[in-house]
């Protein structure tokens, strides 16, 4: 897994490349709390090119909703394949985190 990150309108933009999982969950973590650590509480998470998500990366993504709430900020993700979705629907985070369809409409909301 690869993150890149972009500072537009006050906000982060993460782009994650490859699978989120037991072995790259670690890294994900590391990453989003080094931003948080320099004071970004506002992060969206660009989905494109993210083909697998496990338990182990969701149990990641929401300790790291639950860090940005903490701090009155906020945590979008956005770009998400139809497999990587259903699996945000299946499990009802669909209903925990703010999901949009391209990083434009992230930024925008």
């Amino acid at each position: 897994m690869k993150c890149t990150q972009a500072k537009k309108n006050n906000t982060v933009v993460c782009a994650l490349s490859g699978e989120i999982n037991l072995d790259t969950s670690p890294e994900l973590r590391k990453f989003c709390a080094g931003l948080l650590a320099k004071g970004e509480k506002n992060m969206v998470l660009n989905f494109k090119d993210v083909g697998y998500v496990d338990s182990s990366g969701l149990a990641t993504l929401i300790e790291l909703f639950q860090k940005i709430k903490e701090k009155s900020g906020s945590l979008k993700l956005c770009s998400l394949s139809d497999k990587v979705k259903s699996v945000f629907e299946l499990t009802k985070l669909d209903r925990v985190f703010k999901i949009c369809p391209s990083e434009e409409d992230a930024l925008r909301d």
